[in-house]
């Protein structure tokens, strides 16, 4: 038997991962009067560590700052096989997790994405519908302060953002010319970034980094939104703590789990109740690197479905140029104006469901290189790239395309019997293919895009149906479902044979939507810990 540090200090509640879910649920826990405490690998990020306001902070983000924790490779990180995916999975393990470096997206689900079984033919039927989860996404309106415009004719009618749209600026405004030529939806963009000063966050001042970390701290992430309120109310968190393992009681309870500090040393951290946040690939990592004896093929798995159905949004993007100065390099990054024209599916397409689109601008020179991959080395270093920057800096606006994917079983996370972490736990290997469904779901919505940019007057356009650095939404991996034989937890997020065990993050989700999903992982998470507080006395726990 191994050997290890015990804790004394019992959890009621035991948070494993401090990223969007986890700090949800923490501090409404730990607010109700639940012992919280919670286990995360990363650190908290001061802003002396962003490099935003230095002239390097584009060469930083291909390093430091870099999305894919295979290239990043921080202690916080650990190594995942690609060999077999079209997409690369992007994290950041931190407080807040991938808030650090998400662009602060925050859109709802419509609600044909819960049930696309019943309206298309495909994937599977959600156990809760949008209605269950609108009073949930308009508390977190609050809690994120967004910014954006009610009335939409895309959603339902809901409460307004408690704060006003970010200017959409020159992107926004030289894309809608093209749609309202085209008669196509557009609308101003929705972000988790304030537009006006909001509960001691700044205004954004579109310096455009977002995704490197904002060193104005106007970005809602988590660390800032969610565990000051959370530590205050008692919570605790234990940061460098790489989980190994969920332990279980000789009744087949979760008990706590085995974490490895960063001098190497393990401990046992108990719980009466355990909460899994780690993302759709760290949780069924986790939980299939959890065996025993009554668990043989992983904790939470006898229906076989942890770490079957990857979804990560592939993504397109279409670039124009233009002659106007758009400044292109303003933000707020990714999502001026977004359209919701082909979101629906139209069996006349000759495919199902579809995207959103965000215009958004490319950045700096090194953005907006990287809109020219695929060509020629000499079209696009040297002397060709003083060239385009003088030509095309600020002068170009891009519209990005979140593609649905549906969920696949043969799209995967399992255990790379070799590659293993710093700690020598098993890493995660992903193996995950576009479906013919999706590659022609892109196809028509690149072309459709080319139309759009071509209406707001650009001269030349480039495009790629698939950029390999894009999966930051890691999704359907345990599945929520009111069959137990079908799916890992039910419609409250609860372990179909683990009482006491929950799992909140993307991994829950049954089918993807076409949206930026952090606001329905806040929403579920939400819902989840209510749900905990409402029950606690009929929560059968590990003693």
């Amino acid at each position: 038997m191994p050997t290890f540090n015990k804790s004394k200090n019992r959890a009621e509640v035991l948070v494993i991962g401090a990223g969007a879910s986890g700090s949800i649920a923490s501090r409404y826990l730990a607010e109700s009067g639940f012992k919280v405490i919670c286990l995360e690998q990363g650190d908290f990020v001061h802003q002396n560590e962003y490099y935003t306001n230095s002239s390097g902070w584009e060469v930083m983000q291909q390093s430091r700052w870099h999305p894919n924790p295979n290239i990043r490779g921080l202690a916080s990180d650990y190594p995942i096989n690609t060999d077999f995916t079209d997409v690369n999975p992007l994290m950041y393990n931190a407080v807040g997790g991938s808030t650090i470096i998400y662009a602060a997206h925050w859109h709802r689900f419509t609600p044909s994405d819960f049930c696309t079984k019943s309206l298309d033919g495909v994937g599977e039927d959600w156990p809760i519908k949008y209605k269950d989860l609108a009073p949930f996404y308009d508390h977190l309106d609050i809690d994120m302060g967004v910014s954006g415009l009610a009335g939409d004719p895309a959603f339902p009618p809901g409460s307004p953002p408690p704060l006003p749209p970010l200017p959409i600026g020159k992107v926004g405004r030289k894309a809608a010319e093209g749609m309202n030529k085209l008669g196509w939806h557009w609308w101003p963009g929705s972000q988790a970034i304030p537009s006006s000063f909001y509960r001691g966050r700044s205004k954004c001042t579109r310096r455009g980094m977002c995704m490197s970390g904002c060193p104005e701290e106007a970005k809602a992430t988590m660390d800032k939104t969610h565990w000051p309120d959370a530590l205050k109310f008692g919570a605790q968190i234990i940061t460098g703590a790489r989980v190994r393992k969920i332990t279980c009681d000789a009744k087949g309870l979760a008990s706590g789990a085995i974490y490895i500090d960063r001098k190497g040393i393990e401990h046992h951290q108990s719980a009466e109740i355990v909460l899994v946040c780690c993302n759709g690939i760290g949780t069924p990592r986790l939980l299939l690197n959890s065996t025993s004896r009554k668990f043989p093929d992983g904790l939470a798995n006898s229906s076989g479905m942890v770490g079957r159905n990857l979804m990560m949004h592939p993504f397109a993007a279409v670039v124009g140029y233009f002659d106007d100065n758009l400044d292109s390099w303003q933000g707020p990054n990714g999502l001026n104006i977004y359209s919701m024209e082909f979101y629906e599916t139209d069996q006349n397409r000759g495919f199902v469901r579809g995207a959103r689109w965000s215009a958004q601008g490319t950045g700096g020179p090194l953005g907006l290189r990287s809109s020219m991959d695929g060509r020629p080395i000499d079209d696009v270093w040297g002397k060709a790239f003083h060239q385009n920057t003088r030509k095309r800096l600020g002068k170009s606006i891009e519209w990005g395309i979140v593609a649905e994917d549906l969920p696949e079983y043969e799209n995967k996370v399992d255990l790379d019997p070799n590659l293993k972490d710093s700690d020598g736990i098993p890493a995660p290997r992903i193996k995950y293919r576009n479906s013919e469904n999706t590659k022609k779901l892109i196809s028509f919505h690149v072309a459709r895009a080319k139309e759009a940019l071509q209406a707001s007057g650009a001269y030349e356009l480039s495009s790629t149906e698939l950029m390999t650095d894009s999966g930051w939404h890691l999704l359907g991996t345990c599945r929520m479902g009111n069959d137990p034989q079908k799916s890992v937890v039910d419609s409250w997020c609860r372990s179909h044979d683990v009482p006491n065990l929950f799992i909140v993050d993307g991994s829950t989700f049954v089918t993807s939507s076409g949206v930026n999903p952090t606001a329905t992982i806040g929403a579920i998470s939400l819902r989840t810990a209510l749900f905990i507080i409402e029950n606690r006395s009929q929560i059968e726990c590990s003693m």
